[in-house]
């Protein structure tokens, strides 16, 4: 597709047929589109290959990068990977995100309209790729997985290791929602029916990584698309939103060696025996556009951490004042955090250390800082460690804590050391530390 062919907004329809007429919702296309009017898309015409090529330029910019021939197929990359375009994602002002996100109510309207019609699945007719030398294979990087068993469902998002046209190994982790409805359908001698999603809305993916009450991931997905949103439903009986390609299949009690692969600390993962997803069908928009997230890039950063953020807000606000949370780029977006509050006591930044721990339990280091801070300017940050903390008091050290498998230097128990800093000022000497200026 050309640049002169490329369709316009108006052109752009919901890409399911409907029990009575054409349905215009908010789409991966139509995304697209808007940020293009934004002159935040760049199109790369000339053919590249599914190995390293597209997540190589990826690395490079954090625009979003459309790929029109990649094998013969479309792609994009970086849809989300700055905070500029979550906020023009879920309609929010980029400074009131967290603040806005925290007091989400996960009411949106799911609507139920029509069918998914599937064909034979061939992977091979989309383009996966391969990111990094050392991976075992290509990977699905933004599949959002639903999951549905006795009346339960759930969606998130697993990386996939292609293994043939049909099945892919996927990463589920232990305790999480996926994992805990395989083990009951398995318990019970059944198989887990499944539908992975590729090319949603932004707000749906984001909302798919956002850890909500049991079930309400596509209703908190309508709430961020403005109060409702229509979905589909798979022959297994899976429902999906609208995507570019739909795969649905079911996961069984077959396991294959899956890794390694490039995660969030731009680091390989290593290799473990993961459960396979067997696809019995696909579902593929008239040119359809697939969507891949560059492991360890900042879009993986953002939909890793952005949606922890509102949850350590509500965490902090329970015991002090919150002004913000930023999940830091240069801790992965996972594993720093840092949280501006206003004091009351001058224990309350310790307090928010602890509270920002326990909601989530990956964080690795937390640094509470005044009012006056901007939390996310690294050098301010920077500035309020070097002038306002002093290591034998400010500090706080937590050793043998649960931590992430996804640290390279977590311990083999999966505990891990975590810190916490008060670089807050001293109440009662505020003036000591006032920053000189001109107003």
């Amino acid at each position: 597709m050309n640049a002169q062919q490329r369709p316009e907004p108006h052109q752009i329809c919901h890409g399911f047929r409907s029990r009575s007429r054409t349905i215009w919702v908010k789409v991966m296309r139509t995304f697209i589109e808007q940020m293009r009017e934004y002159g935040e898309v760049t199109d790369i015409d000339e053919p590249c290959n599914e190995e390293f090529s597209a997540p190589k330029m990826a690395s490079k910019t954090n625009k979003i990068l459309f790929f029109h021939n990649i094998g013969g197929a479309r792609a994009v990359m970086n849809v989300t990977a700055t905070r500029a375009s979550l906020a023009k994602a879920i309609a929010i002002d980029e400074s009131e995100i967290v603040s806005r996100l925290s007091q989400a109510g996960y009411h949106g309207d799911v609507v139920r309209d029509g069918t998914v019609r599937c064909t034979t699945p061939d992977l091979s007719k989309i383009p996966v790729m391969k990111h990094f030398p050392k991976d075992a294979g290509a990977y699905i990087t933004a599949g959002i997985v639903f999951s549905k068993y006795n009346d339960v469902e759930n969606a998130s998002i697993h990386r996939m290791l292609c293994l043939d046209e049909k099945r892919v190994a996927a990463r589920l982790v232990e305790g999480r929602h996926t994992h805990t409805l395989l083990k009951t359908a398995l318990a019970h001698g059944d198989r887990l029916p499944v539908a992975v999603a590729i090319g949603v809305h932004p707000a749906v993916t984001f909302a798919s990584c956002t850890r909500v009450p049991a079930g309400k991931e596509l209703a908190y997905a309508a709430e961020l698309l403005g109060g409702e949103i229509r979905v589909s439903r798979c022959s297994n009986g899976v429902i999906v939103p609208d995507a570019e390609i739909i795969l649905e299949g079911y996961i069984g009690s077959e396991c294959t060696p899956e890794g390694p692969f490039v995660d969030i600390s731009g680091t390989y993962d290593v290799i473990r025996s993961q459960p396979v997803i067997e696809f019995t069908g696909m579902h593929l928009k008239p040119g359809c556009i697939y969507h891949g997230i560059l492991p360890g890039g900042n879009e993986h950063k953002i939909l890793m951490g952005a949606p922890y953020e509102p949850t350590i807000f509500r965490a902090v606000a329970g015991v002090t004042q919150v002004r913000n949370v930023v999940l830091t780029t240069g801790g992965c977006g996972y594993f720093h955090a840092v949280v501006q509050i206003r004091k009351n006591t001058q224990g309350d930044a310790k307090n928010a250390i602890m509270a920002a721990f326990a909601a989530h339990t990956s964080l690795k280091h937390v640094i509470v800082v005044d009012e006056d801070i901007d939390p996310t300017n690294p050098e301010d940050v920077e500035f309020a460690i070097a002038t306002r903390v002093r290591g034998d008091r400010d500090v706080m050290v937590i050793t043998g804590a649960r931590g992430s498998s996804l640290d390279p230097c977590q311990a083999e128990d999966g505990t891990n050391v975590k810190v916490g800093v008060d670089a807050t000022m001293v109440m009662g000497r505020e003036k000591e530390f006032v920053r000189a200026g001109w107003d």
